[in-house]
């Protein structure tokens, strides 16, 4: 995975070799699973001790995780790999996923990690597990958002936009409108830093025109990549509010008011007190009414009780 792990090899004579490789694949040598290692080899018993073995590895991994033992669960992984060649083909076409969730969890909190050795897992998770591609693209995008590396933020979501492989299905076209989302929210941010920078020249400068156009452009990238998405059920605040703010700007009152209206008080989406708020504010900027103003707080306070009840009688 990276070079961090390498000082978790520890040496292998001859006679440890095959066993260790059978389960690691990696020549290390891990003595707290060699009573399960010495099993692994026998004849008839082959496919049930691997079950046992990977079965066990994945144990110990997630109780290292819940102990923050990134070390001994780093060294745990390495043995987990075997998962890949299984010969039960639903766990074998479960394991790259299963793999992408414990190793980036794993080398985002490990100390002696580093932004390389995460590429490199994430990249090579891509092109093992090839029907997670685009959730494992969405996830590094947001680890390297969070490392405030944009521009390859960006970059990460453009290639995934543009991937194709299998049927479409919905979950998969969800997964594309959530990738073009986050994408459009790259957007809006540089658009937010253009529209900044505009406002600090007056109309009669000669950069005036271009700066607005720029500003332009980045709005109309951002609203197409945005749109897609908060039209399906689901909660997505901060595009909502991004997409609102532009709309906004350009004078588009009523589109505004559309959109905060159908994210608030469409059933088909869940109840979220926040939708009303924004509702709220909109509505206190425009200068709306006293009464309805107070009406949207009601209804919204209405909606949660409503579902905070239906909640608790499936209880």
């Amino acid at each position: 995975m990276s070079d961090f792990s390498e000082e978790l090899k520890g040496p292998v004579t001859d006679d440890e070799e095959v066993e260790t490789s059978v389960l690691s694949g990696a020549g290390m040598h891990f003595p707290w699973l060699q009573t399960y290692v010495e099993t692994v080899a026998i004849g008839g018993r082959r496919r049930k001790d691997f079950a046992q073995t990977t079965s066990a590895c994945l144990s110990f991994i997630q109780e290292a995780l819940l102990k923050h033992q990134w070390q001994q669960a780093a060294e745990y992984m390495y043995s987990y790999f075997q998962t890949l060649e299984d010969s039960d083909s639903y766990k074998r076409q479960a394991a790259p996923e299963i793999i992408w969730k414990l190793g980036s969890e794993i080398l985002f909190y490990h100390p002696k990690s580093n932004m390389e050795s995460f590429n490199t897992f994430a990249d090579r998770m891509k092109n093992i597990g090839v029907m997670n591609y685009l959730k494992i693209s969405l996830q590094h995008a947001l680890y390297l958002l969070h490392h405030g590396m944009l521009k390859d933020a960006k970059r990460n979501l453009s290639e995934a936009e543009t991937w194709r492989h299998g049927e479409n299905t919905s979950s998969r076209e969800i997964l594309i409108n959530l990738i073009q989302a986050y994408k459009g929210l790259l957007q809006y941010y540089t658009w937010s830093e253009k529209k900044m920078e505009l406002s600090k020249l007056d109309k009669d400068d000669y950069a005036y025109n271009a700066v607005a156009q720029d500003v332009f452009n980045h709005s109309w990238k951002t609203s197409a990549n945005i749109s897609a998405l908060i039209k399906i059920p689901g909660v997505w605040d901060p595009f909502v509010k991004s997409y609102v703010e532009m709309l906004e700007f350009y004078g588009d009152r009523d589109g505004a008011q559309e959109v905060l209206t159908n994210y608030a008080y469409d059933e088909k989406f869940p109840s979220n007190p926040n939708a009303h708020i924004y509702l709220y504010n909109f509505l206190k900027r425009q200068k709306a009414p006293r009464s309805k103003l107070i009406s949207v707080l009601k209804m919204g306070s209405s909606r949660c009780r409503k579902t905070r009840a239906l909640t608790d009688s499936t209880l």
